[in-house]
């Protein structure tokens, strides 16, 4: 789902945290590739000058300078990985592109560091597992160094209907790297403006609808949400079996699909991964400029905000120069379809995380969601200060997963939005894949109404129906960052980064971030710049 004004939250920021950090960066790392990292470890420099600079980085600009607050902890043992990883090339047994790459990750996943794993909320603050999620143990196999944990809208925006995005008790709210007063959006938040503020090469972010898709797009950045049965949920704090997925994050489309590649696999603690090892491959190998020539590619053209309309008529004109033959599809009604969604979420919550509390260690004192109520409730002053926890206590009401209606509407939502949403719509224009807007502009961060999000939003049907889902920047329309999303059909993954890879390298859109305090959104209203 998608997150605040943090008001306290020291807990985290002790010596594992960004203080330790070196103040001065010993290489460049703003804006480099995972490419340019790796010529850069082979010739001039070190995984380990890299990552001290990238947490040189951190230390300027997360809680000082911008104050991005992205960052929740710092891997005490990041620079020990990066020193085998530097051993390791000077042995010539490299593990690969990924091998000395420093890698955050959104801290609703496990790590076997020593860090907690808090979904941002300070009921998990002991919930130090030494446990790698499956996805992270992948990462961590083909040699990525595991930098800290990110900060995120707290227990992935499933809260309350009134939250912040991109606010959690433990963290804070994190600022858009383009406008300071803007929405991250989230509710992998953290994961966004750390990687649009290269404080490491890429990140790990998690999905149920809209979660890595929203951050990539309102932060500049390229972000996939994979089909689910590709990627372990297994040890990552759960809202929904049915659409949750980790996700990587990452300045362009090659970064992304390295990631893709590492975290694919079969895992016997989530069954829907039972297949996934036929899809394991290298996703970067058939990256090709020429991927949209004489490719049929659905069009949606949502209502959106007037500056967005001249940012999406480029980002078609440049789909068209890369040689996409472009055919307009209307969207189906799906009506009904969003309650369904919201009552499936509600039920697998209440399951769901009752199931891995019950896994946490016995630091951890809330075992269950009606314990994490009463603790939110107990500790309102740094909980609830901002907002409540209505959905935590309207799925504690839910009848659990054998539920009959349950059972209907997550029948009705698969409906809705595969066979009669997206195959419908790629079906009607003879397409592969289809393209829209992201999302809309980043919003205000409201610390008083919450999110007022406006503009379309591409994401609850691949989200619902489990299909893969690219965000890929098509520019700045007033100022902030606007996404163009690729979306196709169940495990048509290499199909959608293809795509957004021909046409990033047509566009050229992404812009750096200048960490403005307000948008320059052109004229200002006194008549000057």
């Amino acid at each position: 789902m998608q997150g605040r004004h943090m008001r306290i939250a020291p807990i985290l920021l002790l010596t594992t945290a960004i203080g330790a950090a070196p103040a001065q960066a010993q290489v460049s790392v703003e804006e480099r590739s995972i490419t340019d990292l790796q010529t850069m470890m082979g010739k001039t420099s070190s995984s380990e000058a890299i990552t001290r600079a990238y947490l040189g980085r951190i230390a300027a600009m997360d809680r000082t300078g911008p104050t991005l607050r992205s960052i929740i902890a710092i891997n005490p043992d990041a620079l020990a990985q990066a020193k085998a990883s530097d051993a390791r090339r000077r042995a010539r047994k490299s593990l690969g592109p990924l091998d000395g790459v420093p890698i955050l990750i959104k801290d609703n996943i496990e790590t076997l560091d020593p860090v907690a794993t808090t979904a941002g909320s300070l009921a998990l603050k002991d919930n130090i597992t030494h446990r790698d999620a499956p996805v992270v143990a992948g990462l961590r196999a083909a040699g990525a160094v595991i930098l800290g944990k990110t900060n995120l809208s707290e227990w992935a925006n499933i809260r309350s209907t009134a939250s912040i995005s991109g606010w959690s008790a433990v963290g804070g709210l994190v600022r858009n790297p383009y406008a300071l007063d803007r929405t991250a959006c989230g509710s992998s938040s953290g994961s966004g403006a750390a990687i649009a503020a290269s404080f490491a090469a890429a990140a790990l972010g998690t999905e149920t609808d809209g979660s890595v898709v929203c951050p990539s797009a309102m932060n500049g950045l390229v972000g996939l949400k994979p089909t689910i049965g590709l990627v372990s949920r297994t040890h990552v704090v759960p809202i929904s079996h049915s659409q949750d997925t980790p996700g990587p994050m990452a300045r362009n489309v090659r970064d992304v699909a390295l990631l893709f590649s590492a975290m694919i696999g079969a895992d016997p603690a989530d069954p829907s991964t039972a297949g996934a090892g036929r899809y394991a491959h290298d996703y970067t190998r058939t990256l090709s400029t020429n991927a949209l020539r004489g490719v049929r590619v659905a069009v949606l053209r949502p209502d959106m905000p007037a500056a967005m309309k001249p940012v999406y008529d480029a980002a078609l004109a440049d789909l068209k120069k890369a040689g996409a033959i472009l055919i307009d599809v209307g969207a189906p009604k799906a009506d009904g379809l969003g309650d369904a969604e919201f009552d499936v979420l509600k039920t697998e919550l209440k399951a769901d995380l009752d199931a891995y509390l019950a896994t946490t260690p016995a630091s951890v004192k809330t075992r269950s969601l009606d314990q994490v109520i009463a603790y939110n409730a107990a500790n309102a002053g740094s909980e609830m200060s901002f907002f409540g926890q209505e959905i935590f206590q309207m799925a504690a009401e839910t009848r659990g997963l054998a539920d009959a209606e349950y059972l209907g509407l997550r029948a009705k939502s698969l409906r809705l939005s595969g066979p009669e949403g997206i195959d419908a719509m790629l079906k009607t224009a003879n397409a592969a894949s289809l393209v829209a807007p992201t999302y809309g502009l980043p919003w205000l961060s409201d610390t008083v109404s919450g999110d007022r999000s406006t503009g379309p939003s591409a994401s609850e049907m691949p989200a619902v129906a489990g299909y893969p889902h690219l965000t890929v920047p098509m520019g700045l329309a007033k100022g902030l960052p606007v996404g163009l999303s690729f979306i196709a059909t169940a495990f048509d993954d290499q199909r959608v980064l293809n795509a957004g890879y021909a046409y990033e390298q047509a566009s050229k859109s992404r812009v750096p971030p200048r960490y403005l305090p307000v948008a320059d959104a052109g004229q200002g209203l006194d008549g000057r710049r």
